[in-house]
């Protein structure tokens, strides 16, 4: 018995099929209508939405339609960033404990005076305020030892995970992992660490050594401070050095080779000059966030033992938020005065990123 074809199953219908055939056309008619409904909101909101676009077309022309999508992000940066700069200036320029600048008192530029009368900026002790310049000291102590550490130490580990070695990238994943936990973590697992019955001391205690009260000494407590931020952060500055080495042509190290190079001189006469735009780059951030140093040093020192590991940032804080008697005026100033410094370091990091770019 030969199968019987289905009227009006068409031409691809299936001849060994017996039955009737599903009705396709009316799902398909009904998933249309059911996507069409659920669009016609959408095409309303954009066609409501697109008025005021056009209308600032027709004004401003064409020219004119990259600034309205910035507005929104240019308010923002205004209302957030901008604004608070002015208030902060505002409040330098105050006196007394009270918040709003309404009850506050006009001292122009006596807080600034306070914080530069010294008879000695090498001597922290001849300060009137001593604190604010025992954290410069500080700050300047940690920002040399701490960046120039950083660089060296991001350079060597770049020039060997650079190489064709075994389990490459696991390498550079490991190095680079400390970046993505947060600075709070980062100090937590570290102070954990190095407690007095932290894994450290326990290690210690268990070869036969003496435990180390590694926060009650300053020279310690200054380290663990370098240490740990310089393992926090090195992976990031690797990873900058490692796309400048990357981005260098291989066929000079080829052309080298041919030509008997050491590799010493390969590395002072071709890999460093190459590299010294992203070099420069590097050691402007290194500056920029050893300067701003704040939260990990906080979490894991407290800024002791005493003042030894307090530095600008963390002066700021305690002097408007965490005294007894809160100086918002003073802390005013002091952020200026890091301010100040903050921007002379961001437009070198400017300066350096546009000398790369004609490199």
């Amino acid at each position: 018995m030969v199968p019987v074809p289905i009227k009006g199953a068409g031409t691809n219908a299936d001849p060994n099929r017996v039955g009737p055939m599903p009705d396709t056309d009316a799902n398909a008619s009904l998933s249309e209508k059911l996507t069409a409904l659920l669009a016609v909101p959408v095409v309303l909101f954009f066609r409501l939405f697109e008025i005021p676009f056009r209308a600032v077309q027709r004004v401003g022309g064409i020219k004119a339609m990259p600034y309205v999508f910035l507005l929104p992000n240019l308010a923002f940066f205004g209302v957030f960033v901008v604004l608070p700069l002015f208030i902060n200036f505002a409040f330098s320029l105050s006196g007394g404990t009270n918040i709003f600048l309404s009850d506050r008192v006009y001292t122009g530029t006596e807080q600034y005076e306070f914080l530069f009368d010294c008879a000695n900026y090498l001597d922290p002790q001849t300060c009137r305020e001593d604190r604010f310049w025992k954290a410069i000291f500080n700050t300047a102590t940690f920002v040399f030892i701490q960046v120039t550490c950083l660089v060296i130490l991001s350079l060597v580990t770049a020039l060997i995970l650079n190489r064709k070695i075994r389990a490459r990238g696991f390498f550079r994943a490991v190095f680079f992992f400390p970046v993505l936990l947060s600075p709070v973590v980062v100090a937590l697992i570290w102070k954990w660490i190095l407690l007095r019955d932290g894994i450290l001391n326990a290690f210690l205690v268990s070869i036969g050594l003496d435990r180390i009260l590694f926060f009650v000494s300053p020279e310690w407590a200054m380290f663990w401070a370098i240490f740990v931020s310089i393992w926090s952060h090195m992976g990031f500055y690797m990873l900058i050095l490692l796309a400048g080495l990357q981005a260098i042509p291989p066929d000079l190290y080829e052309a080298a080779e041919m030509d008997g190079t050491s590799p010493e001189r390969v590395f002072w006469k071709i890999t460093l000059p190459l590299l010294w735009p992203n070099m420069l780059v590097v050691v402007v951030l290194a500056l920029i966030k050893g300067v701003q140093i704040f939260d990990e040093v906080f979490v894991l020192t407290g800024g002791g033992p005493g003042t030894a590991t307090q530095f600008i940032v963390q002066y700021i804080y305690t002097t408007g938020f965490a005294s007894r008697v809160q100086n918002f005026g003073l802390a005013s100033a002091a952020s200026v005065v890091l301010g100040v410094v903050l921007f002379a370091l961001t437009v070198a990091q400017l300066a350096a990123t546009r000398r790369k770019d004609d490199v």
